[in-house]
């Protein structure tokens, strides 16, 4: 019997409702907002130093998840999730950051436009990464590119494009008579930033912060960091709130549906790449005045990435079969958007699964280090299967899976000072092979409680229950073959054999590290 339910609950778990275009006002215009490497930061959830007003009204006047997640830290991988459903571990290649992604997946960009949905993007859509169908030629995963309008940016750090100005070309050109899908892709908060942008430019102070993560020391460099970082948030959603307006003028925000998110969390050592609290957790908040219920409610049900592909299928009034896409691990959200209730409104979406195989290049053999997990019940699981390996990448090849950075090159400078640091232990050092944090008295994951003698049995069972969700979603490592992750080859041929070349001697080059992130061979 308990068999049984578990099947029936993985059944209700990943299949789209059916119901919800019968009911639904006519097939809604998408503006599918998403940050490059924005973390849980906004207005609406508290935060006092990132000004995130066009995400605010978002949620005010629509839906504020507090509970949303990316089943992968990195770029590429947790863009492929949104765009198929899918699970990066059911993805083949597409698990792997700055990859050919596979021909066989198709993303609902493509399902959209070839059901006469008017498609394009701006700035950055799926990547890094090559994108190619059976015959070599490149795929729209996101539609049309519309960058012509450019902008004079605050600071040199930030992009050029007018992303605001772009998306009124593409609503100019797009067809009166057939719904449209637009994919907003800044290229803000990613880094390099000036530093000390925020404060000079963006008028912040460092007493602004509250508090600084416990895996980071509190000092003006960090707090600095911080700030610049808020600062380019800021950026993305200035521009936000102008296509916004933009959509009021021209009297389409009713039956539009608006999505904002970010791939992932901020682009600091210990956070972005990896697979803790504030690595997955992303914000999320959605706004359909002709097709949300009860708008200004706030949801605590776990909603993962893979729910969003088979939400925006659905709305447009498609089977999931008629798409030609591979089955989704997720389910739609339709069922939130009408139901009227705030809190927990699905008590089914009560976990979700995360982890990583390669996100980054810096390893013997172009190895990377795959992670499973779940959060579930306030605690979040961890299996990492190759424990041995530098969860960063390598030291001597400069810890390439953390971008450059003010925190990151003060905790390297401190480590080399004192010949010890916790807080290079934290970001860098070597992990067991399981974590266990209970997220609701340790949200920074510090004290790993499966290291104790008397370790929780929690453990245990959220360990059954991930490695039985994942097995029943095809992921290679839990049949031992988990090693074809690292076999799948990178897109970028520079990065190929990285590693090897470097010690080698050879010039190779990867421009999103300094030459003091590098450090001599030896460290253990």
């Amino acid at each position: 019997m308990k068999r049984l339910l578990a099947l029936a609950a993985l059944f209700l778990w990943v299949t789209p409702v059916g119901s919800f275009a019968a009911t639904a006002p006519s097939r809604p215009n998408v503006l599918f907002a998403i940050a490059d490497d924005w973390g849980f930061h906004a207005g609406a959830y508290g935060t006092r130093w990132v000004k995130t007003p066009a995400f605010d009204r978002v949620a005010r006047e629509g839906l504020l998840f507090n509970k949303a997640y990316t089943p992968n830290a990195k770029c590429a991988p947790s863009r492929a999730c949104i765009l198929t459903g899918r699970n990066s571990w059911q993805l083949k290649e597409a698990a792997n950051h700055i990859c050919y992604f596979p021909p066989e997946f198709k993303g609902w960009g493509e399902a959209l436009a070839e059901k006469g949905w008017f498609v394009g993007h701006t700035t950055k859509g799926w990547g890094p990464g090559v994108a190619t169908n059976a015959l070599g030629q490149a795929r729209k995963m996101t539609g049309t590119a519309f960058n012509s309008r450019k902008l004079a940016p605050p600071t040199d750090s930030i992009g050029t494009s007018d992303y605001a100005g772009n998306f009124d070309t593409f609503l100019n050109a797009a067809p009166t008579n057939s719904p449209w899908c637009f994919w907003y892709g800044a290229i803000e908060p990613h880094r390099g930033y000036e530093f000390g942008s925020g404060v000079a430019k963006g008028g912040k102070k460092l007493s602004d912060i509250d508090r600084v993560p416990g895996y980071w020391p509190d000092n003006e460099t960090v707090r600095n960091d911080m700030l610049d970082y808020a600062f380019e948030v800021e950026h993305f959603d200035t521009h936000l709130g102008r296509m916004l307006d933009s959509l009021s003028k021209r009297g389409l925000l009713s039956n539009t549906l608006v999505i904002v998110t970010s791939d992932h969390a901020m682009p600091f050592p210990r956070v972005k790449g990896n697979a803790y609290e504030f690595s997955n957790h992303v914000p999320f908040a959605a706004m359909w005045p002709a097709g949300i219920q009860k708008p200004g409610r706030t949801i605590d049900d776990f909603v993962s990435f893979v729910d969003i592909a088979p939400t925006l299928i659905e709305m447009a009034g498609l089977g999931w079969k008629e798409t030609g896409m591979a089955p989704p691990a997720g389910r739609s959200l339709t069922g939130i958007f009408r139901s009227g209730k705030s809190g927990l409104v699905e008590p089914a979406r009560d976990h979700v699964l995360i982890g990583k195989e390669r996100t980054d290049i810096g390893r013997p053999n172009d190895a990377g280090y795959p992670i499973r997990g779940m959060v579930k019940d306030g605690w979040l699981y961890l299996k990492n299967y190759e424990s041995s390996r530098w969860p960063a990448g390598n030291p001597e090849t400069g810890y390439l899976d953390t971008d450059a950075g003010a925190t990151k090159s003060l905790i390297l400078d401190a480590r080399r000072s004192a010949g010890t640091d916790r807080f290079w232990d934290y970001c860098f050092g070597k992990r067991p092979e399981v974590e266990l944090y209970d997220l609701r008295t340790d949200p920074d994951c510090l004290t790993n409680l499966a290291a104790r003698a008397t370790s929780p049995p929690i453990a245990r069972r959220l360990a059954l229950e991930m490695e039985t969700e994942l097995k029943a979603q095809g992921d290679p490592r839990m049949s031992g073959q988990g090693a074809v992750f690292d076999q799948y080859l990178h897109a970028a041929p520079a990065n190929v054999g990285f590693y090897e070349r470097f010690m080698r001697g050879e010039p190779v080059k990867a421009g999103w590290v300094k030459e003091t992130d590098f450090e001599k061979p030896g460290i253990r």
